[in-house]
C-alpha cells in the first residue's frame, strides 16, 4: 500500500516517537502544501491531543491521537481518518492516508521568517533550505588539495580559507573531496570559498 508513497517521495523516515515527538512535531507550525494556492492552512499539534487548524482569521480546534505502530488518528471535517507519519527531513512532514492512495505534505515554518502563501513561496523556501544544507555540507566536509604535484590534507574549507588568507597556498590549487579518487571535477579552493560566501 505504501510503495506508491516511497516511489513518489523517496528517502522518507518513519515517525519515531523518541526522536521526533517533542522536538520536531509538537507545537510546530506546519503549513499544508496540498492546495496552498487556494487556501493557506497551518496545523499545530498540541500536547493535549488538540489539533489547531488556522485559516486566515479562522481557527478550528479538533483532536489527534497516536496509536500503536505510529498510526495517527485525526478528527477532520470529513470524520476520523488514520494516517502514518513520515519525515522527508526535519521540517517536511508527510501524512499518508491509511485507507486511500492519498498523502499530505507539510512544511514546518516555526523558525521561518517569511509566510508561505503560494507554490512560488514553497519553491523559494525549498531552494533556500537546500542551499543552506549544501553550504553546511561544504563547511563540514574535508578536502585534499594538490600543489606542485604534491597532495596535502584533508582539510575543512575553513582551514583552506585560512591558508589562502595567510598566503601559505594559492586559492587556485585544485581540490578533491575525501570521497573522490581524483581531481577530475577541476574544483579549486577558490570555488569552495566562493560557494560558502554566497550562502
Amino acid at each position: 500500500m505504501e510503495d506508491y508513497l516511497h516511489n513518489i517521495l523517496p528517502n522518507l523516515k518513519p515517525f519515531n516517537f523518541e526522536q521526533h515527538h517533542d522536538s520536531h512535531f509538537i507545537n510546530q507550525n506546519w503549513v499544508l502544501v496540498n492546495g496552498i494556492s487556494k487556501k493557506r492552512s497551518i496545523y499545530t499539534f498540541k500536547e493535549d491531543n488538540t489539533l489547531e487548524i488556522s485559516r486566515k482569521n479562522d481557527v478550528i480546534k479538533t483532536s489527534w491521537n497516536l496509536n500503536v505502530n505510529n498510526i495517527f488518528t485525526i478528527e477532520t471535517e470529513d470524520g476520523l481518518i488514520k494516517v502514518k507519519a513520515y519525515f522527508k527531513d526535519n521540517d517536511i512532514l508527510v501524512l499518508n492516508h491509511q485507507n486511500k492512495k492519498e498523502f499530505s505534505v507539510y512544511i514546518n515554518t516555526t523558525d521561518y521568517n517569511n509566510e508561505l502563501n503560494s507554490v512560488e513561496d514553497i519553491k523559494d523556501f525549498l531552494k533556500e533550505k537546500y542551499k543552506r544544507k549544501a553550504s553546511n555540507v561544504i563547511y563540514d566536509h574535508e578536502f585534499y588539495y594538490i600543489e606542485k604535484s604534491e597532495e596535502f590534507g584533508p582539510f575543512k574549507v575553513e582551514e583552506l580559507s585560512k591558508k589562502v588568507r595567510n598566503e601559505e597556498i594559492s586559492a587556485y590549487c585544485f581540490v578533491r573531496d575525501v570521497n573522490e579518487d581524483d581531481y577530475s571535477k577541476r574544483l579549486r579552493i577558490n570555488d569552495l570559498i566562493t560557494e560558502l560566501v554566497q550562502h
